[in-house]
């Protein structure tokens, strides 16, 4: 990982695949994105709604996704 820069986001929310996600066939086991935040606040609730079940859900339907926070400050 490179050094973040002096002004970059210092939350982040690491989002990848689980072992029993079928999309993980499409991008690999090892596929994964982040996202970035300003304040921890500001990142905490973006996870929670990440993590929710959503409106168009279907009833029992769970996120197949894993959703890890990071701090750049404590993460390096």
């Amino acid at each position: 990982m490179n050094p973040p820069e002096k002004d970059s986001p210092q939350f982040g929310i690491r989002v990848s695949v689980t072992d029993s996600d079928p999309f993980a066939q499409l991008v690999g086991q090892d596929w994964h994105t982040t996202h970035w935040f300003e304040s921890r606040v500001e990142r905490d609730k973006v996870m929670r709604d990440m993590q929710r079940e959503h409106e168009y859900s279907r009833s029992g339907d769970r996120p197949t996704l894993a959703y890890k926070p990071l701090n750049r400050s404590t993460d390096n």
